[in-house]
């Protein structure tokens, strides 16, 4: 089919994005029978590449940075729901009532591959080690057993109701409901809670618990079973902020925080390192936080020690410790003297010599200065936005990029917080020469977008501060972005080399 140029047409294809990860693309020229014709070839290539350099945008954006890792953030509702489907699992494929399938997993730390593979080798063994006796004409319920004394408190009412476990060993309903109660409140125990016969390794399980005692207790006990579950899954950990009930997913091994920092965020927005728990440390891999964090800890309480009990001479700063005696000092290595309250030179003193009265003025007005100053930088932060907009035509939405650059502030600062520690361990050599680099582009695109933010405020510059802001913002997040990419890939290749051992 051939047809005059002023009769071609080409038909534009349109494009809804449903979600993040699913993409549609739709026709809204042509029915489902019709060609689309094209210009020419060189419009065609055109097209295709239109689409290949969306699909690279697209790619981009979707594509995992070096140093982010894939994690999962569950409520206790989801823990809860996720006990129950391994539970569920387990006791459909061993063929074994759902309490004892559940003892079993939290014998095996909730390994099911381990255990589904040992009952299969021996499952008596797993059982006996396990605590559990799958005797489903023994379930545990209260009765009364005529004659019955109970060996703990000697009672032997005709009334009394009566508890045995599948082991059989029977106690009165008192001392069992007093024994679970101590184990759970006062113990904090839940894995774990046995027979209280002795030598006997029965396990009570869930059931029984919720048969004994009254409901607070077992919505505490319920609670310490969350937990167990938690701890014990090596790919779960409950985020440290303060009053958080969220736990995070993720799957990075120990084996692989040599080489990875695993940097999380909960809902409640508080990001940890999901290998150490330490708030978030990139660049720097656990081992050498922990190194730094020790080295600071006996570093500072040698500062104390010094600030406490030394002074610099003022004219050679020499290091002199004051044991005992007067406060006329003599400098042993430059002769000079000097007041040890006031540091001043102690021909001031005159006959004062015992008795400087200047150092408690100038000490506390030096501190009420510095408190001063404290506050009006503090105020500043706290109000600039109120100020802006209220001098301005702008909404307080629209003055919300400010937040947005002091959010990116305490992110970048904290990171360089950590460069430091990461460089200090850093061998010699022209990979640390590139990290150095990145990192000193990090710190003064950092300190530009703080000297902005100090900068007060006037009414008629508001939008080129907002543009400049803005743009600040961007580069220092990209900034950071580099450094990050290029530390995480050195760690992944191998690059660095460290002047101390970090496997252990």
């Amino acid at each position: 089919k051939t047809t005059s140029p002023k009769h071609k047409k080409r038909k534009i294809e349109t494009m809804s994005v449903q979600s993040d990860d699913d993409l549609m693309y739709e026709d809204s020229s042509r029915d489902s029978d019709e060609d689309v014709e094209l210009e020419d070839v060189d419009n065609e290539e055109e097209v295709f590449a239109d689409e290949d350099v969306f699909t690279d945008v697209v790619a981009e954006k979707d594509r995992k940075k070096s140093y982010e890792v894939d994690f999962k953030v569950h409520s206790v509702e989801g823990i809860v729901k996720n006990q129950d489907e391994e539970v569920a699992h387990v006791s459909n494929i061993l063929g074994i009532q759902k309490q004892h399938a559940a003892t079993l997993l939290r014998h095996f730390r909730w390994n099911k591959e381990r255990l589904i593979e040992r009952y299969m080798d021996d499952s008596g063994e797993v059982l006996q080690k396990a605590g559990v006796i799958t005797d489903d004409s023994r379930i545990p319920k209260f009765v009364k057993k005529p004659g019955f004394i109970c060996e703990i408190c000697c009672d032997d009412d005709e009334d009394l109701e009566t508890l045995a476990l599948s082991c059989g060993h029977r106690y009165c309903r008192t001392c069992y409901e007093h024994y679970l109660t101590q184990k759970i409140k006062e113990e904090g125990e839940s894995r774990r809670i046995l027979c209280m016969a002795s030598e006997c390794n029965v396990i009570v399980d869930e059931k029984t618990v919720e048969l004994a005692v009254d409901r607070d207790i077992h919505e505490r006990y319920r609670t310490l079973l969350n937990r167990t579950y938690v701890d014990d899954n090596e790919y779960l950990r409950w985020c440290p902020a303060p009053s958080c009930e969220y736990a995070v997913e993720c799957h990075v091994p120990q084996t692989s925080l040599t080489s990875i920092v695993p940097t999380v965020e909960c809902k409640c927005s508080h990001r940890f390192c999901f290998g150490c728990s330490l708030p978030d440390h990139q660049p720097s891999i656990c081992m050498l936080v922990k190194k730094w964090v020790k080295k600071c800890e006996d570093d500072s309480e040698t500062a104390n020690w010094i600030s406490a009990h030394t002074k610099e001479c003022g004219k050679c700063h020499s290091t002199i410790e004051k044991n005992g005696g007067c406060n006329h000092m003599t400098c042993r290595k430059c002769k000079y003297e000097f007041c040890w309250v006031c540091m001043g030179p102690w021909s001031e003193h005159g006959t004062s010599w015992y008795n400087c009265n200047r150092y408690d003025e100038r000490s506390s007005q030096d501190a009420r200065d510095q408190q001063a100053k404290s506050r009006a930088s503090l105020e500043r932060y706290l109000h600039k936005m109120e100020e802006m907009q209220q001098t301005s035509d702008l909404s307080w939405i629209e003055v919300q990029f400010l937040r947005k650059a002091v959010d990116t502030l305490v992110q970048c600062r904290m990171t360089l917080k950590w460069t430091y520690a990461f460089a200090f361990y850093l061998a010699r050599n022209n990979q640390t020469e590139i990290f150095e680099d990145n990192q000193r582009d990090l710190e003064m695109a950092v300190e530009q977008l703080s000297e902005l933010l100090e900068k007060p405020i006037e009414p008629e510059k508001i939008s080129e501060l907002k543009e400049q802001v803005l743009n600040k913002t961007v580069y220092v997040l990209n900034r950071r972005e580099v450094l990050l990419e290029d530390t995480a890939k050195g760690l992944l290749e191998g690059r660095w080399e460290f002047q101390v051992d970090i496997t252990n």
